[in-house]
């Protein structure tokens, strides 16, 4: 007999050797039509793989990223299928799993091309295939035999990818007429995908590296019940219409520019007035909390991030070294903030009284993305992190973590984030060559932040190998108004920066200590998360973050000095007001105004000219009547503290 440890901490007995589906079958039959993949002491198994010895198991579900996942990388396999089927000869790269489905890299035979319109014959033929219900095998073989297979196929793409593989045995994973090379996990069967929805093509260079031959690119999404695809359909139509790319231009608030390269944002006047909106107001909180604002350069010395692992890790993802032609010195675009501000830490000498020193920064950093994974705001090349580091003593971390844990808190609730689950991300104890710094800094860590997470009764889940790789961390998963995940606001532990910068304090018994760090961006960045914002909410921001708060419309040219006035008046009560004096029909500006979702329209006419007030019309609601400037002023005010209320007590 074998024991198996479940999630709730129950022990169960089975013969030796046991599945995940029958570990599923013992506890409920209803379960194991719902479970799709089991992590088996912290790896993701299929359910048909064999147990042999004591074990804790997790048994994943839809419900649960493994089971998503397992689920998405059976159904690339699925397509896979399909596609052979029409595209005899077709050679297949990589097909992974993403946030919202799966996709698979082909070479498509004899400069054969699949358009849009073909992905409805694939998706019918995958459905044909999976009410087949064929059983995905697991199968182990040689690294020479999976060699030979693939060159039989005239496979170049596998073949590279075999040779990368160490010695020993690999898996293959089989369906009805289709074998491809895959680590795995699977379903245990195709006739798990009921729904199917093949996305959209694009190209992408195999391997991502520009040199290389263009694929296509095949993206999908499957669910196990017809009705989920009809609501994620019906989503992906709102998603649409909510998407930050395209209410950015109708907004003004940012734009690329080919001339100045890709990926980097320029953001107009708009935009930067949101940004140091929300620059503001984070920069208020950390004053409550004791930071200190400090700015570094935009590049460094290659050595600083070889000194702080940074170069290592994440090298060839950085712009490259650029070398002065006199000194022939090498500096780096600066990819992390963390190396300067532990510099900024060591140019004076600290005591034990002067921690936790507290030092933030709207820092810009650089990474270099390919331009295929580039996307509008949310995967750029340049981009600025709301960063701060604490240096405090180790009796002083818990408290320190939970008061960043509050910063978020407060974040969420100024922007309306009710929906959020906390996630654990700790080290992989399976591969400690990810990681630097010792076991016994790491278990310090982890247990710190477990504690900060149990003291303030976050619901928390725990994932295995998500850690940086200085340190494990505390992220937090927001869902937006259309229910999708977004990871926003992070806090990560750190014994192991310190130890490789030499940082020190003087403690009480005069003797030299190791300070602990923490890292934490409650943004993230701020270009990600203004493009999370402006999806959750369609670009209807909180008054009190609107670039613009008010815009003057008045009703014909006869009234524009008078709209100037209004404006004045509002603008010198500290509210952000603009005047549209075009020439046009009064129905024109509102229809135009309300897309620029400007929250009040203050219409002005000869009415208002004469009584001094403004005909008023709040975004979505119409009109709520006439005000005098100066109510209207307090109105505002009084709606923004509203707003703010109990945000910085």
């Amino acid at each position: 007999m074998i024991k198996i440890t479940l999630p709730d901490s129950s022990v169960k007995e089975f013969p030796d050797p046991v599945t995940s589906l029958e570990i599923a079958q013992s506890i409920s039959p209803r379960l194991a039509k719902e479970v799709l993949s089991a992590t088996v002491d912290g790896e993701t198994w299929d359910l048909t793989r064999k147990i042999t010895k004591d074990a804790t198991v997790k048994l994943n579900t839809w419900d649960d990223r493994e089971g998503k996942e397992t689920f998405w990388h059976s159904s690339a396999h699925l397509m896979a299928e399909a596609i052979e089927f029409f595209y005899p000869g077709t050679k297949f790269g990589i097909g992974p799993t993403v946030d919202t489905g799966f996709y698979y890299d082909i070479d498509l035979p004899d400069g054969q091309q699949i358009a849009e319109k073909d992905l409805q014959e694939i998706e019918k033929k995958m459905l044909e295939l999976a009410r087949q219900k064929n059983d995905i095998v697991r199968k182990e073989i040689s690294k020479g035999n999976a060699m030979e297979m693939f060159t039989q196929k005239n496979d170049e793409l596998k073949q590279e990818l075999i040779s990368e593989l160490e010695d020993g045995t690999i898996t293959l994973y089989n369906q009805g007429n289709f074998t491809d090379l895959c680590r795995g996990p699977h379903l245990p069967n195709t006739g798990y995908i009921k729904a199917i929805k093949l996305t959209f093509i694009a190209g992408a260079y195999w391997r991502g590296n520009e040199n290389n031959k263009m694929l296509t690119r095949i993206y999908g999404v499957t669910f196990p019940k017809q009705k989920m695809l009809e609501e994620y359909l019906i989503m992906l139509e709102e998603a649409k219409k909510r998407d930050h790319r395209k209410i950015g231009k109708e907004m003004e608030l940012f734009t690329f520019s080919e001339a100045v390269g890709q990926g980097l944002p320029l953001w107009l006047p708009k935009g930067a007035q949101l940004r140091m909106q929300l620059e503001d107001f984070l920069k208020k909180v950390q004053k409550m909390y004791g930071y200190d604002q400090v700015i570094t350069p935009h590049i460094g010395d290659v050595k600083l991030y070889k000194t702080s692992g940074h170069y290592e890790k994440y090298g060839k993802d950085s712009f490259q070294p650029i070398t002065t032609p006199a000194e022939g010195e090498e500096y780096l675009l600066k990819p992390m903030n963390c190396p300067h501000h532990c510099e900024i830490y060591k140019a004076k000498p600290h005591s034990y009284k002067d921690l936790p020193l507290r030092m933030a920064e709207f820092g810009t950093v650089y990474r270099y993305e390919q331009s295929g994974e580039l996307h509008g705001l949310t995967r750029v090349r340049g981009f600025t992190q709301d960063d701060a580091h604490i240096f405090c003593r180790p009796d002083q971390l818990k408290d320190e973590f939970k008061k960043v844990i509050d910063i978020i808190f407060i974040i969420f609730k100024a922007l309306s984030f009710d929906d959020y689950t906390a996630q654990i991300s700790l080290r992989d104890p399976e591969n400690p060559a990810k990681y630097i710094g010792s076991a016994e800094n790491w278990d310090k860590a982890e247990k710190a932040i477990i504690e900060a997470c149990e003291e303030k009764g976050l619901n928390t889940t725990t994932e295995k190998g998500e850690a940086a790789f200085y340190g494990p961390k505390l992220d937090f998963m927001i869902k937006d108004a259309l229910g999708r995940s977004w990871q926003l606001g992070t806090i990560q532990v750190d014994y192991n920066l310190p130890e490789r910068f030499n940082l020190e304090y003087i403690g009480a018994d005069d003797n030299r200590h190791r300070p602990v760090m923490i890292h934490r961006a409650p943004f993230g960045s701020m270009e990600r998360f203004v493009a999370v914002l402006i999806e959750h909410t369609a670009g209807k921001f909180p008054l009190w973050l609107a670039p613009e708060q008010a815009v003057v419309l008045p009703i014909s040219e006869k009234y524009n000095e008078y709209a100037q006035k209004v404006s004045n008046i509002l603008n010198n009560s500290d509210i952000r007001t603009v005047v549209d004096d075009r020439n046009e029909k009064i129905g024109r500006k509102i229809r135009d105004n309300e897309l620029k979702r400007i929250p009040y329209l203050l219409i002005v006419g000869e009415k208002e000219k004469d009584e001094e007030t403004v005909s008023v019309r709040r975004q979505g609601e119409g009109d709520i009547g006439l005000q005098q400037i100066g109510e209207f002023a307090r109105f505002v005010a009084d709606e923004v503290k509203g707003q703010l209320s109990g945000l910085y007590n």
